[in-house]
C-alpha cells in the first residue's frame, strides 16, 4: 500500500520536546525514535518484546518501543534514557554499583527503573523481590541482574532519604 491511505501525521512530545511526524502506520516507535529523531539510546534488541533493551515510558508507563505502532503515539508524551538528567539517582546508582557491563540493556533497564521507582511510595522500604518482578521483562546478556537490583535499591534509599 503506497497510496498515501497507509500514513499518519503524529503530534506527541518526546523528552517534553513537541513532535510533528508523518510516517507510515505500520513503523513502529522504536523505529521513529532510532531513525526519524536519532535517539539511538533506545536500543533495538528482539523486535518482539522479549529483552527489553528498547524500553521507554510512554505516558508515564514503561513500554516497549518495538511493540508500539505509529498512530498509537498520537498526542502522548514519550521519554526516552536521552530525556533523563545525568545525575538522576538511578543513572548514579548504576554507575556506583557498576550494574553496566556492556551497556546494551542499561538504558531499557534504567527506563524499567524508573517507572518502577515513580509508581513507588517514597515511604514504602522495597524488596529485592518487588525490584526483580519490575524489572523481569528486560533481560541483561551480560548477567548483571544483582548488580542492577542493587543499584534500583540504592535509588530506592536515595528516594526515601530524599522525601
Amino acid at each position: 500500500m503506497r497510496d498515501g491511505s497507509a500514513i499518519v501525521v503524529l503530534n506527541f512530545q518526546v523528552n517534553g520536546r513537541k513532535r510533528r511526524l508523518k510516517t507510515y502506520v505500520w513503523r513502529t516507535l522504536l523505529e521513529i525514535l532510532r531513525e526519524d529523531l536519532h535517539l539511538t539510546g533506545t536500543k533495538h534488541g528482539c523486535e518482539t518484546g522479549e529483552c527489553g533493551a528498547c524500553t521507554v515510558i510512554l505516558n508515564g508507563k514503561n513500554v516497549y518501543s518495538c511493540l508500539v505502532l505509529a498512530p498509537q503515539l498520537a498526542g502522548t508524551k514519550i521519554t526516552t534514557i536521552e530525556g533523563m538528567p545525568a545525575k538522576h539517582p538511578l543513572i548514579e546508582a548504576f554507575v556506583g554499583s557498576a550494574a553496566i557491563q556492556c551497556g546494551y540493556c542499561t538504558p531499557g533497564m534504567i527506563m524499567a527503573a524508573k517507572s518502577y521507582l515513580d509508581e513507588t511510595d517514597a515511604g514504602k522500604q522495597t524488596k529485592a523481590r518487588e525490584i526483580k518482578h519490575a524489572l523481569s521483562g528486560n533481560l541483561c546478556r551480560c548477567a548483571s541482574y544483582s548488580k542492577i537490583a542493587s543499584a534500583v535499591q540504592a535509588a530506592c534509599r536515595r528516594k526515601q532519604k530524599n522525601r
